[in-house]
């Protein structure tokens, strides 16, 4: 069911000079192809500018990265992408976010069936308190969906995209809530694919696992590549080179330099995005 939206109020633009040099961008375009188009967006809380006429683009079937320090609009922006930030009081945006040539941001837009498009996986595991299963077929419930056949088939393909049904097939009744760390965010990855959707949002997954779990959240990334657009928001430098194809370097809500994950980190274009990856600030 469409979901009626309020039009977003325009709002003037108010980059100041130091924002208005031009983002360096050196992106090549994936097999397959562009999947999410930002242009000259703008984001403000109120009469505060949080994200400065970010432009990029995002390819389909790869892993993106961003990164920057705190406070730099990593989050904002990733939430920008299934519209998470409209919850916020204050909120009004300029510019454009397309997927798949559709603004997302249109006054028509179903807001409901463009969150079901991103499985979002937040910094620390939110399983609901019920059932391994349950926490996995709880999207499709949601939409009416009660078939147990497919509510089975549905919990073993995510858990085994998730690298979790070896480890919980015999616990599927189990409370979520007593696994491990680790484990609960690969049962959060495996809710978020449970709906198949196009495209998945994590920010900073492994900020709150230890390094074992951490290993192993990277290792699926990497195995969910293709089968998914997977956009990653990091503070880990070596993580973004490891699991990413892309990285984009934000500053102070703006991007500062897009590119090649491996020419970010080792032939960047931008003397600002080669002092935060060799560590000079952050």
């Amino acid at each position: 069911m469409a979901v009626a939206t309020v039009p977003l109020e325009p709002v003037e633009s108010t980059v100041p000079p130091e924002h208005k040099e031009q983002t360096v961008y050196h992106v090549k375009p994936g097999s397959g192809g562009t999947l999410i188009e930002v242009h000259g967006f703008n984001l403000f809380y109120s009469s505060k500018q949080a994200l400065f006429d970010i432009d990029m683009d995002i390819e389909q079937g790869l892993v993106t990265a961003l990164i920057g320090p705190s406070g730099c609009g990593k989050s904002t922006l990733l939430r920008s992408l299934n519209r998470m930030n409209d919850l916020i009081d204050g909120l009004k945006t300029t510019g454009r976010i397309a997927i798949e040539g559709t603004d997302i941001y249109a006054p028509n837009i179903d807001v409901i069936g463009l969150r079901k498009r991103m499985g979002m996986v937040f910094q620390k595991p939110n399983p609901f308190p019920m059932t391994i299963a349950e926490n996995v077929t709880y999207p499709l419930k949601v939409d009416g969906i009660h078939d147990r056949t497919v509510l089975a088939e549905t919990t073993q393909r995510a858990l085994k995209g998730a690298a979790l049904w070896e480890e919980v097939k015999d616990r599927l009744k189990d409370n979520a809530l007593g696994l491990s760390g680790g484990q609960q965010q690969r049962l959060c990855i495996a809710r978020a694919i449970a709906a198949d959707p196009d495209v998945l949002l994590m920010d900073e997954p492994c900020s709150a696992l230890d390094p074992i779990a951490t290993a192993k959240i990277e290792e699926l990334i990497y195995q969910l590549r293709g089968h998914y657009t997977i956009i990653i928001v990091t503070h880990n430098m070596q993580q973004a080179a490891r699991v990413s194809d892309n990285t984009a370097f934000m500053y102070l809500g703006k991007l500062i330099e897009y590119g090649e994950t491996t020419t970010i980190f080792t032939n960047p274009m931008v003397a600002k995005t080669e002092d935060y990856v060799t560590g000079r600030f952050g």
